[in-house]
């Protein structure tokens, strides 16, 4: 099988390590365990534990009012070499409770970027999202919130970079603002957040599929058409995914309720699936992709059970990840070598300390388990090494891809991705 195509890509595409996020959650994130992940975390930071309900008296930062102390919190997040996202969930706050939401606003941010930000006091956040997903607020207030929290950032700190909520190109829905809610605000722009998920149906199964799959109409679709409104509106802008995961639990079927036909995916495709959404979003415009989430309770339901924990207990996809991270941190893509769907996808990643050391990331781009044995042709150099995505805290499976003449590799290609390694 030939992987003759050759795709010319954006020399500014980041590093792996650098590309890599996590969604963490405040006192329940263990730093120290998820450091084989990544390094880079995104915090649900409810803005109702610093305000409650009296938004005009100032949060007692570095503590919330309810008494979280966020210098010991963002404090050991820094400690442990993760930098930090801050996702201001003022939608936690009742709207109707903002007594003067401009204001009260202005004077949270300016706070909290004075006390976190990367030139304020303690200097542990590097950015914060103006919301998360504030669905129930119409595009008028979204507007009026986001100009003034961010106006009080901009003053607090002017290092702290300032991003979104869930945006999307399109008209506004139940999850996420339209663009043009923040479109008269560039000056206060500096990233773009979008939320995507792999989803083939909605309710009641919720039913998602592996990334590539050319069925889906808005995993892939809707991160570009943020990008491509970005190009034309806010040129330079960095676009973060800021949400993306799959659902996998060990639970049987619910009965009966909301999510009586929920349909999950086994751990497998789970690790599958988030790694190659990874290898896909690193081809994209986009300079950061979060996972959703970080650990989960193992519940049959929507969002229930899509971390790479289960009850602080690795899963399937926490050695994949890491795995990944090893193999490609100091790497990043190059080119897309080959793209037949459903059939073989190839990807390849350059070093940054060594220009002529590349890896070959391949996998079967479907939903299927099986493998099938491939020879590839215009192979780069010489065979190195090679390792597939492990699914254990077991070495990663090596030498399984041979060469036997230049030019060519035979290996078997399945939906784990194996990775060569190759000089010239």
């Amino acid at each position: 099988m030939s992987a003759g195509g050759v795709q010319a890509a954006d020399p500014t595409h980041p590093l792996m390590r650098d590309f890599i996020g996590l969604n963490g959650h405040t006192v329940q994130f263990k730093p120290d365990l998820y450091q084989p992940v990544c390094r880079l975390v995104r915090d649900y930071h409810p803005v109702s534990w610093d305000l409650e309900k009296a938004t005009s008296t100032p949060a007692p930062f570095p503590m919330a009012k309810n008494r979280v102390d966020w210098d010991k919190v963002y404090g050991s997040w820094k400690a442990g070499g993760w930098t930090t996202d801050a996702c201001l969930m003022f939608e936690s706050v009742v709207q109707s409770d903002w007594a003067d939401l401009e204001k009260d606003a202005h004077n949270y941010g300016e706070a909290f970027a004075r006390e976190f930000g990367p030139s304020g006091k303690r200097q542990l956040v590097e950015s914060v999202e103006i919301g998360n997903e504030p669905g129930k607020w119409n595009d008028a207030d979204y507007s009026r919130m986001f100009r003034s929290m961010a106006e009080g950032v901009r003053k607090g700190d002017p290092r702290m970079k300032i991003a979104t909520c869930n945006l999307t190109a399109g008209a506004s829905g139940s999850y996420e603002k339209s663009v043009g809610c923040i479109a008269p605000f560039p000056q206060l722009v500096d990233i773009l957040t979008i939320h995507s998920y792999a989803q083939l149906v909605g309710w009641p199964t919720w039913k998602r599929s592996f990334p590539e799959d050319p069925a889906l109409k808005k995993y892939l679709p809707d991160v570009l058409g943020l990008c491509a409104w970005r190009d034309v509106h806010m040129p330079g802008k960095p676009v973060w995914i800021t949400e993306f995961g799959y659902d996998s639990t060990t639970q049987p079927q619910q009965k009966s309720g909301d999510f009586a036909k929920w349909e999950g995916v086994t751990d497998e495709q789970q690790a599958q699936w988030l790694v190659r959404s990874l290898l896909v979003f690193s081809t994209l415009p986009v300079e950061r992709a979060y996972i959703y989430f970080f650990d989960d309770k193992d519940q049959a339901s929507l969002h229930a059970s899509a971390g790479l924990t289960r009850n602080f207990k690795p899963k399937p996809s926490y050695y994949a990840v890491s795995h990944l991270r090893k193999t490609l941190g100091d790497f990043r893509f190059r080119r897309v070598v080959t793209d037949e769907p459903r059939k073989l996808r190839v990807q390849e990643y350059l070093n940054q300390g060594t220009p002529k050391r590349v890896i070959w990331a391949v996998w079967a781009p479907n939903g299927e388990s099986g493998g099938q044995a491939i020879t590839l042709s215009h192979v780069p150099g010489k065979l190195v090494s090679s390792s597939r995505m492990p699914l254990t805290d077991a070495p990663a499976h090596t030498g399984e891809a041979r060469q036997s003449k230049p030019g060519t590799v035979e290996l078997t290609v399945s939906g784990s991705p194996i990775y060569l390694v190759l000089e010239p």
